[in-house]
């Protein structure tokens, strides 16, 4: 089987990226952080989002689940496909707390490395080449300036018709920057054989060519 890759920081379009070169190599696409979302939602409805010791319990009761339905990837929580509500930017700081938590990791790597067992896969996340898939065959390392990943971000949620200041967007981008590269567990940093890929000056196009390049040169 084929493992790529891919991590980066938060709104670096990592997930937009990969989505799209995993459908145009063939290839299945998993989204990591799509799991950690789904144990903050849970934690969240539970209000334990900041409670590590009640977290770490709620995990022998809760059952997280990638599907693929006509190839598009879905995360279920407890049966429940909650894919559409692990999108929220509250959701988004809860995950980002939770996957701080070294519990957390654990119960969710073997899912990771099992889906990337049976298939090609383009997988992303903060930690794949480092933690999840140290011997992938490929590993890139996508990111943007804060401000370019804050702007699309923000034209992101204007879009969809939520009320945001630009600047506090900014500021969510920054504290999830410092959570994620000062954890003492995996630390969001590129491995030393990752392909450090700009795309702050790039559109979507432009990117999924470049991560499509990196790979067919690689592989």
């Amino acid at each position: 089987m084929i493992n790529i890759a891919i991590d980066g920081p938060a709104g670096a379009g990592k997930s937009t990226v990969a989505k799209a070169a995993a459908k145009e190599l063939g290839y299945i696409y998993v989204d990591t952080g799509a799991l950690y979302r789904t144990v903050a939602l849970s934690a969240q409805r539970k209000g334990i989002l900041g409670d590590t010791d009640k977290i770490i319990n709620m995990l022998s009761d809760i059952e997280v689940e990638l599907k693929y339905i006509n190839g598009v990837q879905a995360v279920f929580l407890d049966g429940e496909d909650v894919s559409s509500l692990i999108r929220t930017p509250e959701i988004s700081m809860g995950a980002s707390a939770v996957s701080a938590i070294p519990k957390v990791r654990e119960f969710l790597l073997d899912l990771q490395r099992d889906i990337a067992k049976k298939n090609n896969v383009i997988m992303d996340g903060r930690d794949i080449a480092t933690v999840v898939l140290p011997n992938a065959d490929v590993k890139i390392f996508l990111f943007a300036s804060p401000e370019c990943r804050a702007k699309r971000r923000y034209d992101e949620l204007i879009e969809k018709g939520e009320s945001v200041m630009y600047e506090d967007v900014l500021a969510d981008v920054n504290q999830r920057d410092y959570q994620d590269s000062h954890r003492e567990i995996a630390p969001l940093k590129p491995s030393e054989e990752s392909v450090l890929l700009d795309t702050s000056e790039l559109n979507l196009e432009e990117s999924i060519q470049a991560v499509i390049n990196i790979v067919k040169e690689n592989i």
